[in-house]
């Protein structure tokens, strides 16, 4: 299985519960993959529709929504490499900083890692067989100082490519889906196929949402589905609003 970040785990080792498949990579990566599908095809069905709303050319539709998705998809995917690779960076840095301080003030250190696990409840000669056996191993040390003092978890770090190039793909691919019926018949009817088609695939990304959730499928479902009906009857409503001027 691939680490979240080769560098990161070489400095803090591999914590054991990177080996449960929902801390794994692909695991991790179906939260991009969701949220990017949701956020592309959300947008795209209500920029389309108002679009339709305004100008009921088949043309103009897909030159905009066209135009729309590479946007947007371009948009989502540099914002998520940002942020991802911001995080990694500071975190990076955090380590470092650690690691430091390990080495100059040794001491100091100790006794945090002393109060925080007297703070969970050991006590004596336990408490001070922890403090031994964590300090005793640079790594494992480094990384109990970088998540019990500093709440920053090592598997919370993605390459940014990935997660760029993700949340891209996932973006462009479902924003796309309200465009096809256009490329195949006539606007009147690609209207309505857009529509429930993306109404349709919205509530599949609800219900698949809740291996993220945990929530109920139906009514993950079921919102996902009202988010897709209030985008689409604002879009049209914006645009035959514009229509009219």
């Amino acid at each position: 299985m691939t680490p979240p970040q080769p560098r990161i785990v070489a400095e803090l080792g591999r914590p054991v519960y990177l080996d449960e498949p929902w801390h794994s990579l692909g695991g991790r990566m179906i939260r991009e993959v969701v949220y990017g599908a949701t956020d592309g095809l959300v947008t795209s069905l209500g920029f389309v529709i108002g679009v339709f709303g305004a100008l009921a050319d088949s043309r103009i539709i897909l030159i905009t929504g066209i135009a729309e998705c590479v946007a947007g998809a371009l948009s989502m995917g540099c914002s998520a490499f940002i942020s991802s690779k911001s995080q990694r960076e500071f975190f990076l840095a955090e380590i470092e900083r650690e690691r430091r301080e390990i080495r100059e003030m040794p001491e100091k250190e100790r006794d945090e890692i002393r109060k925080i696990y007297r703070a969970k409840g050991f006590e004596g000669e336990d408490l001070e067989m922890v403090v031994r056996r964590i300090t005793a191993d640079p790594k494992v040390w480094l990384r109990v100082m970088m998540e019990e003092e500093l709440g920053l978890i090592v598997d919370s770090f993605d390459n940014p490519w990935v997660v760029g190039g993700v949340t891209a793909g996932s973006y462009a691919s479902a924003a796309f889906l309200p465009i096809i019926p256009y490329l195949l018949m006539p606007p009147a009817g690609a209207y309505l196929w857009s529509v429930g088609v993306s109404i349709g695939v919205l509530f599949l990304l609800g219900a698949g949402r809740t291996f993220l959730t945990k929530t109920p499928p139906l009514k993950s479902g079921l919102e996902m589905l009202l988010i897709g009906l209030l985008a689409a009857g604002v879009g049209y409503g914006i645009g035959r609003l514009a229509g009219l001027i």
